[in-house]
């Protein structure tokens, strides 16, 4: 007879306690950021059907209760969007030192929030024609749009904000804003380019919350072909040499091998956005009975840990960190 092999995996799998000794990639609140909509009025908490459990929010329910939750819990941060009063052609709203995000990061200080502030520099939920740049005969210009979009970075520096996050993808777009953060004395503060941004079918329920859906045609000129791996590790390389501090790959669990590719390639943090297509889609399954979507959730980010993310935003964040360390299969 002979004799059996010594190797048995599932000693490593027989116990809680063995599991967790031995576990290879771990999810902490500390990784997350909690994208947060933000608008004018008071006591406002808005639901977003679209995206369940997640609503537009006013300045104090922000630093009342979602910036106090979110330290309790651990939470690394916020990602605040804005959501204006009125629109223009120019989305000047967005960098108007009364908007609503400056009014937002300015009061989590001035209420003692502790954890990253971080900011969204974009002007499409701003514009009349929803767009993510300048318009002019129906074409969105890319060097027009780059003073806009330093304006708005530089406003939200001045407010206090730890990171700005450009997500309009406009070629140039870091470096415009580096110089223009470095010109003003705000050297310090960080830059999470959307570096990988798909022209992906996953941000219907994003554009609804935010009201930035485009008024004519949609964003393929400007945002990746979601066909395209190896152009995105070119958009990747092209932000970390104009001076950007951490990239992002948007959608995230859709597109874990261009995570894992610019994971084996990058040293830089890399941020990884779960977004609101996915987290949709998991809930809706989850209301049906069909599965049970918190654990989809923490295993979908355990899997956008495991190929390489270091920063994870989701709107899963508050019910996901009540649970982690808590219940372990």
């Amino acid at each position: 007879m002979e004799t059996p092999s010594p190797i048995r995996l599932r000693r490593l799998r027989s116990s809680p306690k063995i599991r967790a000794i031995v576990r290879e990639t771990t999810l902490d609140p500390s990784r997350f950021l909690y994208p947060v909509f933000v608008r004018d009025g008071e006591r406002v908490k808005e639901p977003i059907p679209s995206l369940p459990r997640v609503e537009r929010i006013s300045i104090d329910v922000l630093v009342g209760e979602i910036a106090s939750m979110a330290e309790e819990l651990g939470i690394a941060g916020l990602l605040l969007f804005g959501i204006p009063s009125k629109k223009d052609e120019l989305g000047s709203e967005a960098y108007s030192r009364d908007g609503t995000v400056q009014r937002a990061v300015r009061a989590l200080h001035e209420n003692g929030y502790k954890g990253v502030i971080a900011t969204d520099v974009c002007l499409c939920q701003y514009t009349s024609h929803g767009h993510c740049g300048v318009v002019r005969d129906g074409r969105v210009l890319n060097d027009e749009t780059l003073d806009h979009l330093s304006r708005i970075a530089l406003s939200h520096a001045e407010a206090g904000a730890d990171v700005v996050a450009p997500s309009a993808m406009m070629d140039h777009q870091v470096s415009a804003i580096r110089r223009a953060l470095d010109e003003e004395g705000f050297e310090e503060t960080v830059i999470m380019s959307y570096s990988a941004k798909f022209a992906s079918s996953l941000y219907g329920p994003f554009r609804n919350a935010a009201h930035s859906a485009p008024s004519f045609g949609d964003r393929t000129s400007y945002q990746i072909d979601p066909a395209n791996g190896r152009e995105a590790m070119r958009e990747i390389e092209l932000d970390i040499e104009e001076g950007a501090d951490i990239v992002m790959v948007k959608p995230a669990l859709l597109y874990l091998d261009v995570i894992k590719e610019a994971r084996m390639r990058f040293g830089v943090p890399i941020a990884a956005y779960h977004v609101s297509g996915e987290y949709a889609m998991i809930k809706a399954a989850g209301r049906l009975g069909w599965l049970d979507d918190l654990w989809v959730e923490i295993e979908a980010l355990t899997a956008m840990r495991r190929a390489g993310a270091d920063i994870i935003i989701t709107y899963s964040a508050l019910e996901v960190a009540e649970v982690l360390g808590g219940r372990r299969r």
